[in-house]
């Protein structure tokens, strides 16, 4: 006999599950991070102004008749002060890559997320929007009240006034960026005079968007599910790694209290459970659970806590920088400190100081110019007026100096060589402009039947008069049978 079946009571159980699903997906609540004051909020805004001054900075300032910094695709070169780089110096490049990773390496291993809380873009240009807009809109609890209100004049006052200088500042830090690849006074009476180029209007608009959507809406987003730093830091980390902790030992069992309650008869830790530490994160997370992928490492949760500490009479540290065994075993500062230079730091230091010093001299001792030997292949070799064999070639100089050059040309590797150009002079030099590359087609020429047919090898020597230095390429010279 079949069974009665219920089809409202399964339609019930069907709505209550559906209504579970859709609940583990509720969107994320914005995040009103509480202004806060102390030892590592004023070392965050050394840190904001320091970055900012040097990279609003950097573009206007001029070396020589250029840019000081500048990195010039079009015209495949980057300046770095009194340095010119080519693509052919790409390794360079790579090595600072290299050095960067390496010192996050180092610092991370040493001191946690000190990047992402202090120099960070993500964290500096969020800090910076949160500050405009505390000073337009008010503090915490003005701007909770503010999104909750109504429309009103007022709040489109405030909203519009906010977003105006947001705007205003992610088109001036587009600007700048694009002022690094294209000259940025050129760049500047480009846009006075509606002259921009496609492709500078479109990064001067992507920066500038990008700024403005993650620094204003995406913020902490950016952190949690986008940057990939947050997801391999515990690679990094050891017990030994400075982070931010919360001292359960002292501060359990939180709870609320007056000034005047005293802890010890009242069986209470330090913490009284005010949640300053919550309110002033900027990724909304609560230090007491422990150390959080989201966390970091900024600081302002262990101001707070030490402000909340002053105004309760009790000793400050409740949420400080520390480390795993520090906390464990109860050391001192000085102990915890001497555990810095361990191996896995000194490895790191050791490979980092190796590159930097290499890379150092390598610059030091390079070369102020560079020379390609180019073979014309489509003349393997041919007959010349009085009896001469030649081979062709187009050599590339390239100047890497600021100033303009004189090299002279010779060759050796065969009896009776003979170097003919149209473009040497009498010395058989050419000049070549300040950071510029000259293409120079070179004959060399032999006594027709002066040696035996094949392959034989050449050395071109090209020596720079006023540097006083010399480079040495060698290419082949082919003889037919």
């Amino acid at each position: 006999m079949k069974s009665a079946t219920n089809p409202k009571a399964s339609t019930t159980t069907e709505v209550a599950k559906e209504a579970a699903v859709i609940h583990l997906y509720a969107a994320a609540e914005k995040i009103y991070p509480r202004s806060t004051f102390g030892f590592f909020t004023k070392w965050r805004w050394v840190m904001i102004w320091l970055t900012q001054i040097v990279f609003y900075g950097t573009p206007w300032l001029a070396w020589g008749n250029r840019q000081a910094l500048l990195f010039d695709l079009e015209a495949k070169r980057f300046y770095i002060f009194n340095l010119v780089l080519y693509p052919q110096d790409l390794i360079y490049l790579t090595a600072i890559l290299i050095i960067s990773a390496l010192s996050l390496f180092l610092f991370t291993a040493i001191a946690g997320r000190l990047w992402c809380g202090y120099t960070c873009p993500q964290t500096v240009y969020t800090e910076i929007f949160l500050w405009i807009e505390a000073k337009i809109e008010g503090d915490r609890a003005a701007r909770m009240k503010l999104d909750k209100s109504g429309l009103s004049i007022n709040k489109l006052l405030k909203k519009g006034s906010k977003h105006f200088v947001w705007v205003a500042l992610s088109i001036w830090t587009g600007f700048t960026f694009v002022g690094y690849f294209s000259p940025i006074r050129e760049l500047g009476t480009a846009v006075v005079n509606l002259g921009l180029g496609p492709w500078e209007t479109f990064w001067i608009g992507f920066y500038g968007f990008a700024t403005y959507g993650n620094a204003g809406f995406m913020r902490e987003q950016v952190c949690k599910y986008m940057c990939p730093y947050a997801r391999f830091q515990s690679a990094m980390f050891d017990d030994d790694t400075l982070v931010v902790t919360y001292d359960e030992a002292r501060g359990e069992p939180r709870g609320s209290r007056s000034r005047k309650v005293d802890s010890t008869n009242h069986n209470l830790g330090s913490c009284i459970d005010c949640s300053m530490c919550v309110q002033v994160c900027p990724t909304g997370i609560d230090i007491r659970k422990g150390l959080q992928y989201e966390c970091i490492g900024c600081g302002a949760c262990a101001d707070v806590c030490d402000t909340v500490m002053d105004k309760m009479g009790y000793a400050r540290g409740l949420i400080k920088y520390s480390t795993q065994n520090a906390i464990v075993n109860a050391w001192s500062h000085t102990q915890m400190l001497k555990r810095i230079l361990r191996p896995r730091v000194m490895i790191y230091a050791a490979i980092l100081v190796l590159l930097v010093v290499t890379v150092c001299t390598s610059l030091w001792l390079r070369d102020p110019f560079k020379v390609d030997v180019i073979r014309d292949r489509g003349v393997m070799a041919r007959l010349a007026e009085g009896g001469m064999l030649e081979n062709v070639y187009r050599l590339q100089i390239m100047n890497a100096t600021e100033s303009a050059q004189h090299y002279q040309l010779s060759a050796t590797g065969l009896d009776g060589l003979v170097v003919q150009s149209d473009v040497l002079d009498a010395n058989h030099s050419v000049l070549v402009n300040a950071a510029e590359t000259r293409g120079v087609p070179v004959r060399l020429q032999i006594p027709d039947g002066s040696v035996k047919s094949g392959s034989h090898t050449v050395r071109f020597s090209i020596h720079a008069v006023e540097d006083d230095a010399t480079v040495t390429e060698k290419s082949i010279f082919l003889v037919p049978r």
